[in-house]
């Protein structure tokens, strides 16, 4: 029997299929498989909306046999609404006929993929014993990425900042019954990161809300919220006296605000990226080499990781019974 049916996959189906331990593997083999040359990726297209600030994105990618593309608006002000900032979804397609396999929430896989790459990073780059986090930043992603951090690193204490006081002491408690770890809801940026081993950083600032005079030596920074040229969350210090990996070259240089702001100062050149996250994965770049070194991983996001979530998230719908299946069409009329 033909089958023209699409898989619907809403956010709460997500959560299950796209588990964070099983995701932060799924964003290895994705982003080793970039770096070997094995995907098409081509720069996100960005439409800049009235607002200056809000964005409407198209980001599309071949991994392997894989073919999608998130299609997504990026509302950073709705942290102050019931609706989240990334909302859209994923179209994933078959490479034999071009089907459209499947239609998946894009707010939930962002989130939990975002956070799984930041996994990636700090399982291959901050010090073993790692036990002290620092979040600066309280909305979704904060969430996600104290779990993430929570599957690489014993992590025993978290100290979180945000400028909004309610959503940091509700992430607090949310960590406290999720994890039943120490957590310290912090009262300044600063006291969050003082003695900190893995620092997230995941606000919508514009302006660096991370001082490197305040990293201690042996920290892990995951450098997530800023995502466009003109902004930063790190300071020019911290960039200059850490060494720097991104989740790819071509992005970190025409939209990573943590590194081309730096560089436009003179401070850094594009030698100061020591490589790419994928090429970490695949031992072609050297990581850490001492456990007093600071160490920052710069994500911006890549369309090869909402497509090989959606490549995981199918077969797990697939062999689990998950998600809605519609007849949107497809087939050739009978004749």
């Amino acid at each position: 029997m033909t089958d023209a049916r699409t898989l619907i996959v809403p956010h709460a189906d997500v959560e299950q299929l796209l588990p964070m331990p099983a995701c932060i593997d799924v964003m290895a083999d994705a982003l080793a498989a970039t770096a070997r040359g094995d995907a098409l990726l081509p720069l996100r297209q960005v439409l800049r909306l009235h607002s200056g600030r809000d964005a409407f994105a198209v980001m599309p990618a071949i991994l392997g046999s894989a073919i999608g593309a998130k299609v997504i608006a990026v509302f950073p002000g709705n942290d102050a609404t019931p609706y989240e900032s990334h909302m859209g979804v994923i179209l994933y397609f078959d490479d034999t006929h071009g089907r459209l396999l499947a239609i998946i929430d894009a707010s939930s896989v962002t989130a939990i993929r975002t956070a799984a790459v930041s996994g990636l990073a700090t399982r291959l780059l901050a010090v073993p014993n790692a036990s002290r986090l620092a979040i600066l930043g309280a909305g979704v992603q904060a969430m996600t990425h104290l779990e993430a951090m929570m599957a690489v690193r014993p992590i025993r204490e978290l100290r979180i900042w945000s400028r909004g006081e309610a959503r940091r002491d509700q992430l607090a408690a949310w960590g406290r019954t999720r994890f039943g770890i120490d957590i310290v809801p912090c009262d300044s940026a600063e006291e969050a990161v003082r003695d900190a081993q893995v620092i997230c950083t995941v606000t919508a600032s514009r302006d660096p809300v991370l001082h490197g005079r305040w990293v201690a030596p042996g920290a892990h920074i995951n450098a997530v919220g800023a995502s466009i040229a003109s902004a930063r969350e790190l300071d020019t210090e911290a960039v200059v006296q850490a060494r720097l990996y991104v989740d790819r070259r071509e992005s970190a240089m025409h939209e990573a605000g943590d590194f081309l702001i730096p560089r436009a100062e003179e401070a850094i050149d594009n030698s100061h990226i020591v490589g790419e996250l994928g090429e970490l994965v695949l031992c072609s770049v050297a990581g850490r080499s001492d456990d007093r070194e600071r160490t920052i991983f710069k994500s911006l996001g890549l369309a090869v990781e909402d497509v090989a979530s959606a490549r995981f998230i199918y077969q797990q719908a697939l062999a689990t019974g998950a998600g809605t299946w519609l007849e949107l069409g497809g087939l050739r009329p009978a004749t």
